[in-house]
């Protein structure tokens, strides 16, 4: 049974955090206790960063560790969560939490084989369990889905999407409507998030569904302290049904490690169009006290309402429920939509096309955190919930699907999703499915580049032009893989095994008239042996600084990968400078910037033990640019460089 804490973190995973605060008064906190209160209160945005200062010591608690990883996987921010878990599950007395959360985390991120280790070891520790069996089932899964993608084209739409949230949309006369998290300095922020309060915007849709200009909405539905969003509206657009985040003192109490805390839950309001005003009213059935509801849906007939809620009478965590419309025209109370749409999980986001229920559920069989599901029925009664497959599902959270039109070759409609790739935090995607005229057959095959020999079961991923993954697969017995793509199209090739560096190669566009068939090769080079040295290549610095801009941190995020899965790889990471300068001052400006890259490494959890910071100044040039030589830019930054040296393997 999850607990309302879980509820909690389920509902802030797609950007629909709740505050919570102390009802007690404290004292001024130490920087642990102040962690551990922030930790409390869910404030894991807030909380990170304390404990981020608290395991850069020697030996860092491993409650302190434990706390920064659940902190940063709660506000999605797996990368970060998986390199703390990684140091996490390689010591003594792994709680089935702690490798859950790992296991979530790799699953995230794509990494099913990972994952379902992880998964594996928890069934022989802990016994077989439902949502154990359907998290192996659904690597398995996943895995077949990515091989085998659907034909849905997915847009993201880059003009209303920022790096905060954006998600839920619903189509009106004049454009859509959607919830958003507002880029501005002057809103409150969530202290689970670290973000602004969600509200509602506007956006224009152009004939294709591109989204643009957006600007949230002037209105009395966007005045409140807290969450609103995501939203829905009747045909003629004068009722509206707004998800918020209840902001009164009277909300629900817990308790916790003797300190009692409220927590504000989820509520549906409706706005009605009074001649230039909305007037507001609760939903009946709201009970901010005991439960959240929201997610509302109205079906297109406006005789049913349907929501999400974790009140009690459910099937496990949050559930799906409607209400039908009344003679008096209230709404008729709660029912449960039945237990083959909900789960012992969370059943969130409903909406209807045609015949069918759409919903995200984290509960059935699933890619990542909340894939979508179809069925076929009404109200209560449902048969063959079947989920949508990839790429409409993605190993993060996908949500808020919704149809707005359908051919006989034709589907289109929009979904939300935090999938790599993306703006950041939750995107809108618009999407359409259409048959294909012409196939076009892109043939992979990977090689050892120094012997040449061929390679079978190496992974290959094939990505887009902004880095969304298309599909993926292993190379068969004569290492040899092959995808359908779309023409027009840049590509990009990813071949990986064990024991080898990945080789990636760039797929040109190709415009085809009738059925074709490309190929390409990838030539993976050997991994590299104690004392060998490589340059982290594109990583530089500013004339006479230290920092780490935000293009070597991408570089440097890639050497993080490779130290968490070498967990025994030690290194020397040295930096070097251009001649310009003394000597004296060139070595200290290396050795600063070299401790920099090294304090960033064990900022994303590496254990500062495996690595050695060397400034080497200008001794070890790489071109003729040595003292008064008459160099050009771009000489002198061929220079100011970034070392590996490989210490122990």
């Amino acid at each position: 049974m999850r607990t309302k804490k879980y509820f909690n973190t389920i509902l802030m995973a797609v950007a629909l955090s709740i505050s919570v605060g102390s009802v007690q008064g404290q004292e001024q906190p130490s920087r642990r206790n102040r962690a551990d209160q922030l930790y409390k209160e869910m404030q894991y945005a807030k909380a990170a960063l304390a404990y981020e200062k608290l395991v850069d010591v020697k030996k860092p608690s491993v409650s302190n560790m434990e706390r920064l990883a659940h902190s940063y996987f709660y506000i999605k921010q797996y990368d970060l969560a998986e390199n703390w878990y990684a140091r996490l599950v390689a010591q003594k007395n792994v709680s089935p939490e702690l490798r859950l959360n790992y296991a979530e985390v790799l699953k995230q991120q794509g990494k099913y084989a990972e994952a379902k280790a992880q998964y594996e070891q928890l069934l022989a520790s802990e016994g077989t369990t439902e949502a154990i069996s359907n998290a192996i089932h659904g690597a398995d899964s996943a895995q077949v889905w990515m091989r085998n993608p659907t034909r849905h084209d997915l847009r993201n739409e880059k003009e209303v999407n920022t790096s905060l949230a954006e998600f839920g949309v619903v189509k009106t006369s004049n454009g859509v409507l959607y919830a958003a998290e507002p880029n501005s300095l002057l809103n409150a922020k969530s202290g689970m998030t670290g973000q602004a309060f969600l509200r509602i915007y506007t956006a224009e849709r152009k004939a294709d569904g591109t989204l643009v200009y957006p600007n949230v909405v002037a209105s009395a539905i966007n005045n409140s302290a807290y969450h609103i969003g995501p939203i829905a509206t009747n045909a003629a657009e004068d009722v509206l049904y707004v998800t918020r985040t209840f902001a009164g003192k009277d909300g629900e109490r817990f308790k916790e490690d003797g300190a009692k805390w409220n927590k504000q839950n989820l509520e549906l309001k409706i706005f009605r169009k009074k001649g230039a005003e909305w007037v507001e009213e609760d939903f009946a059935y709201n009970n901010v006290k005991e439960y959240s509801l929201g997610h509302a849906f109205l079906s297109p007939d406006e005789q049913i309402l349907y929501y999400a809620s974790d009140m009690p009478g459910g099937k496990g965590g949050v559930d799906i429920w409607y209400s039908e419309l009344q003679g008096n025209g209230s709404w008729g109370k709660p029912q449960n939509a039945g237990d083959v749409i909900n789960t012992a999980g969370d059943e969130m986001f409903p909406t209807l096309a045609g015949k069918e229920l759409y919903f995200s559920s984290n509960g059935h069989v699933g890619m990542g955190g909340l894939d979508i599901f179809s069925a076929k029925g009404a109200k209560g009664k449902y048969e063959g919930v079947k989920n949508l497959g990839y790429p409409i599902n993605s190993a993060s959270d996908d949500f808020a699907y919704v149809e707005y039109g359908e051919t006989m070759e034709t589907k289109v409609g929009y979904l939300s999703s935090n999938r790599k790739g993306g703006a950041g935090s939750d995107d809108i995607y618009s999407f359409v499915y259409q048959k294909p005229k012409i196939r076009i057959i892109l043939e992979g095959v990977t090689r050892d580049r120094q012997t040449g020999e061929l390679l079978p079961a190496s992974t290959v991923t094939l990505f887009g032009a902004t880095g969304n993954i298309i599909s993926k697969g292993q190379t068969d017995n004569a290492a040899q893989i092959s995808f359908e793509v779309a023409p027009n199209t840049v590509f990009h090739l990813l071949g990986e095994k064990k024991g080898y560096h990945a080789d990636s190669v760039l797929v040109n566009a190709v415009m085809p008239t009738k059925d074709t068939v490309i190929r390409y090769t990838m030539n993976l080079n050997p991994m590299l042996k104690v004392g060998d040295r490589f340059v982290l290549e594109n990583i530089y610095y500013d004339f006479d600084k230290h920092n780490i801009r935000t293009d070597a941190a991408k570089i440097l995020d890639q050497l993080v990968a490779t130290m968490r899965d070498n967990p025994t790889l030690r290194i020397e990471l040295s930096s070097h400078t251009d001649s310009r300068g003394s000597d004296s001052y060139n070595e200290k400006l290396s050795q600063r910037r070299a401790q920099a890259a090294v304090d960033y490494l064990v900022s994303r959890g590496i254990d500062r033990q495996r690595l050695v910071a060397k400034g080497y100044g200008e001794k070890r040039l790489v071109n003729r640019c040595s003292n008064g030589v008459n160099c050009t830019p771009a000489e002198h930054q061929a220079n100011r460089r970034t070392e590996v040296e490989v210490l122990e393997l």
